[in-house]
């Protein structure tokens, strides 16, 4: 069924104006007494049925309210140092499906790409749109936050007041398992390498400031797919892969 997000979903009857208007009636060719779920993008969904529809206004009947069943139980962010090309959008898209609320670009020592100011505003513009676009692809009902390009210092401060922060680096010697024997709820929050990984003080800082250094296993994965590895595995730790 297809998945809309406003940002006020109450009252009987909902209405959808401007790209999503057009996307309804034009691509979709929706008619009348069709359903459509529509989200608040804070983890609230209504069931609607369309009562009358043109490319630049679409009402719709509110025939029932539910939390989304598609969000994890535990908001997790992934912190990704800036890959070269267009792998940061893979990542992205990928991240949202499998359940990330925010994805958080990093600038680390070893980062190849390093665009300017300007490059930068419009690759998150892009990013922000691929996000929205998975997370209605994927069910979810939340649209995930695409955070500023980070320096990796304050990007590690962040994550250090999070209830479970995660460092996954090549010489990390504690497991999954061993990390969250403690974990009892709250913020997760996810940091993946480049291409050239974390050099050694970027991780002695991490060390230094209570992030939890863990490794993948013996195989060296690319950058693109390592987060979709370190997510997958922290889901199904948490129960949210059931």
């Amino acid at each position: 069924m297809p998945r809309f997000f406003l940002d006020d979903i109450s009252g009987d009857e909902i209405s959808v104006t401007g790209p999503d208007a057009r996307h309804m009636a034009l691509a979709l060719r929706m008619k009348p007494g069709e359903r459509v779920i529509v989200c608040d993008g804070k983890n609230g969904e209504a069931l609607c049925e369309i009562s009358s529809l043109t490319p630049e206004l679409v009402r719709a009947r509110v025939l029932d309210r539910r939390p989304s069943g598609a969000e994890p139980s535990c908001r997790i962010t992934l912190f990704q140092a800036l890959p070269k090309s267009d792998k940061l959008e893979f990542i992205v898209q990928k991240a949202v499906e499998l359940g990330a609320s925010a994805v958080v670009p990093v600038l680390s020592r070893n980062c190849v790409s390093r665009p300017d100011e300007g490059a930068m505003e419009k690759k998150l513009s892009r990013l922000k749109k691929i996000a929205d676009e998975a997370a209605k692809q994927s069910g979810r009902g939340a649209l995930p936050e695409i955070g500023r390009l980070t320096p990796f210092r304050e990007a590690v401060d962040d994550m250090a007041g999070r209830a479970l922060p995660l460092f996954f680096y090549e010489h990390g010697s504690c497991s999954l398992r061993r990390a969250m024997e403690n974990y009892s709820g709250g913020e997760i929050a996810i940091m993946i390498g480049s291409e050239g990984g974390f050099d050694g003080d970027e991780a002695a800082y991490a060390s230094e400031k209570g992030l939890a250094m863990l490794s993948l296993g013996p195989r060296i994965l690319r950058c693109e797919t390592a987060p979709i590895a370190a997510l997958s595995a922290v889901l199904y730790a948490t129960g949210n892969m059931e």
